[in-house]
């Protein structure tokens, strides 16, 4: 770590975030996890996937 950083830490602390904007990014990584663990256990959708036959060059 730099002295760039322990500066940016130093004046975090002075003034720290907001309780809106802590929530704001809680629910932002809630999200992510909660996309993550549908896409893990129940799988990705057909649909959303791209059709490989539309791509040029693209020989089976």
């Amino acid at each position: 770590m730099n002295a760039h950083w322990f500066l940016r830490a130093a004046r975090w602390a002075r003034n720290p975030p907001s309780a809106s904007r802590v929530k704001f990014v809680l629910a932002i990584i809630v999200v992510c996890i909660a996309l993550y663990t549908i896409e893990h256990f129940v799988g990705w959708p057909d649909a959303l996937s791209p059709d490989q036959s539309l791509r040029r060059g693209y020989r089976p």
